[in-house]
């Protein structure tokens, strides 16, 4: 876990904050070279397909390092190394594997999976893009929508409708490439967070895609999507972990240096309680979080537990961030405290 906060503070802590700001991180392509040099970039996946070989508990605790420097950036690596490369560890062919997970794993190529659509997102079966079959293609048509990665992207798992009329027995999934005929992302959105986490809309217009990108069997793009469902749960839960860290991070020292009626406003009872409520919630998620990812290292998966951990996770980072700003006060955005821009280990106590 140190190599990883070192390899955080100094890679991507520097850029944070111009990232948050100009919702742009013009230094991905590196960062993301770096973390294939690290192996991060394929942490639980097999060293037979060039990856690390990890377990679960391992990547949470990168999710949550990433996430307590730029929460950002460890979306989008949660999306590449979780959403993208997990899928084509479980499901793609040794022909797909060769041809794809090399450059995933190095960091030459980002990876992302476009499930969501404009009027389809958790109901999934509501999805309106098209994929025909014609000779040894399939011709998709259609729109993705909130695709995290998307402006960015050289590989994407993408669901299509293949058998309309079945329903959930009608999606299949395929791999698309960037420059693929028929292929263009829109615009990219202008989010109030997560802002240097490019996300888009993905259009596709008569794309033609091979039939040997399909990904999984015909029609079983729900098997696909939901075999690694719970999994996905679990690390991106480890975002909001990382998440409250860097709230401790910020407001426990100023409330340490921050005077009011002559004394530092950490010593009063009020502060002292909120102090002692962001820890508490903090250490409850973490615990939750990391005993749900050694039960998966052990093979024991429960869908309720990962399901209920971010959501328990979401919720108290939310209450975190929000006794943060209390603590703050009107200093919350003045970066004169260089511990605001620079999360250190907290050298206080909580309360």
């Amino acid at each position: 876990m140190q190599s990883v906060r070192k390899f955080c503070l100094e890679k991507l802590a520097p850029y944070a904050d111009d990232i948050d700001k100009n919702n742009a991180f013009p230094g991905m392509r590196e960062y993301w070279k770096a973390m294939g040099d690290m192996g991060l970039l394929g942490i639980t996946a097999p060293v037979e397909e060039g990856g690390t070989g990890l377990g679960y508990l391992d990547h949470v605790i990168v999710m949550e390092e990433m996430s307590r420097v730029s929460a950002a950036i460890a979306l989008s690596y949660g999306a590449h190394s979780n959403l993208c490369v997990n899928q084509l560890v479980r499901h793609a062919n040794r022909q797909q594997k060769d041809k794809y997970m090399p450059k995933l794993l190095s960091g030459e190529h980002v990876g992302a999976l476009a499930m969501s659509e404009p009027n389809a997102g958790s109901d999934v079966v509501s999805m309106k893009l098209r994929a025909t079959k014609s000779g040894d293609h399939y011709v998709l048509n259609g729109n993705k929508f909130w695709i995290t990665n998307g402006p960015d992207a050289d590989v994407l798992i993408v669901y299509a409708k293949t058998d309309p009329g079945a329903h959930q027995k009608g999606i299949t999934a395929f791999i698309v490439e960037k420059g693929m005929a028929g292929f263009s992302t829109a615009q990219k959105l202008e989010k109030l967070g997560m802002r240097g986490s490019n996300t888009c809309e993905l259009v596709f217009e008569d794309c033609k895609v091979p039939e040997e990108n399909m990904l999984g069997p015909l029609n079983k793009g729900v098997y696909v999507m939901m075999s690694g469902l719970d999994l996905e749960r679990l690390v991106l839960a480890a975002g909001p972990v990382g998440i409250m860290q860097a709230v401790l991070d910020n407001a426990i020292p100023y409330m340490h240096v921050r005077e009011a009626f002559g004394q530092k406003i950490g010593h009063f009872q009020l502060m002292q309680g909120k102090m002692a409520d962001m820890y508490t919630r903090l250490s409850s998620c973490r615990q939750y979080l990391y005993n749900v990812a050694r039960a998966c290292d052990r093979g024991h998966f429960s869908a309720k537990d990962c399901a209920g951990v971010i959501l328990y996770c979401a919720e108290n980072a939310t209450q975190v961030a929000l006794d943060g700003i209390q603590c703050l006060g009107k200093n919350q955005r003045n970066h004169s405290y260089t511990f605001l821009d620079n999360p250190a280990p907290l050298p206080f106590p909580v309360a």
